[in-house]
């Protein structure tokens, strides 16, 4: 074997590997795991058997082949999409403050951020109270809807007798650590717990990076379709095409884990391409239009090859062993 051409290869993966860890470590010194759950009444109910044989007979079925429910509520309701829309909020404000994590419904979020996270979920558990109040007072005219619309289908006993304590949001900050007691009872166990969350937070890393990085493109791709051409097609162009590319330079830089310098790099570019320049401008001024329009292009085409990349790139993070 030419171990001239290895020893490279191999000096690389340890390069990467020592980076990988040392990234995941200063994620998991500065970071705290973060969840939020979300008590919800269940709208939907699955039809009883005997409903299902009067459904299947409509279609010559066997109603134990059939599939089928009704839906409790008007989820088109005003009152009703306020608080959906509420939920919608705090998923979006939980998300934009943290980072992804290898286990179902956690996320990691920056130390110095908790305390505000915490303040500001309580004012939306509050938003979210009042919004269920109203809904509640709107309750009886949407059971007389629903009897309206389900007609024999409509069951009283599928209904409360109040929505109120049946919405609601929780959040905590679960602890991902090996918890210490296993050092007494257990070296090895404890030690071999070390290394699972160790490698979890490898990877929260490799999560962040490939989240920002499809975030990115997507952004810079809506943004480059909608100001290409010579302003013949009267795309629609709205400011949030702009808006969100700015919330996103802000949030990469406040939680970005500099895992990969050449996404560093474009995020660097695209955000002196647009600074500056507002929705109007795009709008009002094809010059200005055509030079942003040719700067992102050049931006796009480096993340395309990013992702392409990407899996090789994750090969290379493997132990030495894999790589071979």
């Amino acid at each position: 074997m030419n171990t001239s051409l290895l020893d490279p290869i191999e000096q690389h993966i340890g390069e990467r590997q020592s980076t990988s860890v040392a990234l995941a470590t200063r994620l998991r010194t500065t970071m705290a795991a973060c969840r939020v759950s979300f008590t919800w009444f269940g709208i939907q109910k699955t039809l009883t058997r005997e409903q299902k044989e009067r459904a299947a007979e409509a279609f010559d079925a066997e109603g134990t082949s059939l599939s089928a429910g009704k839906k409790l509520l008007d989820t088109t309701h005003p009152a009703y999409r306020v608080v959906t829309a509420i939920r919608g909020k705090i998923d979006v404000h939980w998300r934009s403050l943290t980072l992804p994590f290898p286990e179902a419904g956690v996320r990691l979020i920056r130390h110095d951020q908790v305390q505000d996270f915490a303040a500001t979920m309580s004012d939306f558990r509050g938003e979210l109270e009042e919004a269920v109040a109203q809904l509640d007072a709107h309750y009886d005219e949407l059971k007389r809807a629903a009897a309206q619309r389900l007609g024999s289908l409509y069951n009283r006993g599928d209904y409360p007798e109040v929505l109120i304590g049946l919405f609601g949001v929780a959040w905590d900050f679960p602890n991902v650590e090996p918890p210490d007691y296993l050092v007494q009872l257990s070296p090895a166990l404890y030690e071999q717990e070390q290394s699972r969350v160790a490698a979890r937070f490898e990877e929260a890393v490799q999560l962040a990076e490939s989240a920002f990085l499809e975030e990115f493109a997507r952004l810079v791709s809506h943004l480059c379709e909608r100001i290409s051409g010579d302003g013949s097609e009267n795309k629609i162009f709205r400011d949030s095409a702009v808006g969100n590319l700015s919330e996103f330079f802000e949030r990469f830089r406040s939680l970005n884990v500099r895992s990969n310098a050449e996404l560093d790099a474009l995020v660097a570019q695209a955000q002196r391409v647009v600074r500056g320049v507002t929705p109007q401008e795009l709008r009002d001024r094809q010059s200005v239009r055509q030079n942003v329009a040719t700067e992102l292009a050049r931006v796009q085409s480096s993340l395309d090859a990013l992702i392409i990349d990407r899996p090789r790139r994750r090969i290379l993070r493997q132990s030495p062993s894999g790589a071979a």
